[in-house]
């Protein structure tokens, strides 16, 4: 095993010609995708990973100067796909992934077929002409909160973030992966997602994205969506869900499942 499938977990599930990365968001890990898995798995080859920082990962590997950007898990991503000689691959990024794809998809473009962008946000704070969704002091009381208590922090965001009932299997799932990760890397992970800005990139982007959105997604206003489709540099398709959360896959597979295969199956009509 070689260091960057042990690091980060790396399974390679499934049979079929073609390569399916799943990435997952902040406070998650691969496990989020439980619920999908095994609709891939007579028909693709399944990349899994967890990011470094996540809660299953060794936190000694953790280079707090490497992950206070985006482009150090881009880097990670282009690494395992080259471990397990990925040519080319359909990437699914829920949340931060779905940039991490983006930054990623700049440097190889030869190494994505498509990206599918769900939950994705380029920036979460509201600027000119900009709405993200958080002004400064929201995230400031946020960190606030997790560097207070970082268990108590877990157990009222993750209701927010996931949306719907508070005592849900999703709730619980998604509480249960936010506490696993160490609380001083949690903080500076949350920092460098909150506060980054990648509108800057969104132009460089060429490998068609498929933006999948929740109607109602506490972490990024439907309206992202949309400013996302206008500024990617290659094709764009735009599919907004009946689903509450920011967490969709996880709180509503039977809704988000459909979505996702046809977006993997299908490609954009130009």
């Amino acid at each position: 095993m070689g260091i960057v499938e042990e690091a980060h977990n790396v399974r390679v599930l499934g049979s079929g010609d073609k390569f399916i990365v799943l990435a997952h968001g902040f406070g998650t890990d691969q496990s989020v995708w439980k619920h999908f898995v095994p609709h891939l798995l007579d028909d693709y080859r399944v990349i899994l990973y967890d990011n470094m920082g996540a809660g299953t990962t060794n936190p000694d590997y953790f280079d707090f100067e490497r992950y206070s950007s985006l482009e150090g898990y881009a880097y990670d991503l282009i690494a395992i796909l080259e471990e397990f000689s990925v040519h080319s691959c359909i990437f699914v990024g829920h949340s931060v992934s779905a940039m991490i794809g983006a930054v990623a998809s700049i440097a190889r473009p030869d190494l994505f077929s498509k990206l599918i962008m769900l939950s994705a946000s380029p920036r979460y704070l509201n600027d000119v002409n900009y709405y993200g969704g958080f002004e400064q002091e929201d995230l400031d009381q946020l960190f606030d909160a997790m560097s207070a208590n970082y268990k108590a922090w877990c157990s009222g965001f993750a209701p927010l973030a996931v949306g719907g009932d508070m005592d849900s299997v999703a709730v619980q799932e998604f509480s249960r992966t936010l506490f696993n990760m160490r609380p001083d890397i949690a903080l500076i992970v949350s920092r460098t997602i909150f506060q980054s800005d990648m509108r800057q990139i969104l132009g460089h982007v060429t490998v068609p994205c498929h933006i999948l959105q929740s109607m109602k997604d506490m972490a990024v206003p439907v309206m992202v969506s949309e400013y996302l489709h206008q500024n990617l540099g290659g094709i764009s398709i735009v599919e907004v869900m009946a689903t509450d959360g920011h967490l969709p896959q996880l709180s509503s597979p039977d809704v988000v499942i459909p979505v996702l295969l046809k977006h993997i199956q299908h490609d954009i009509v130009v």
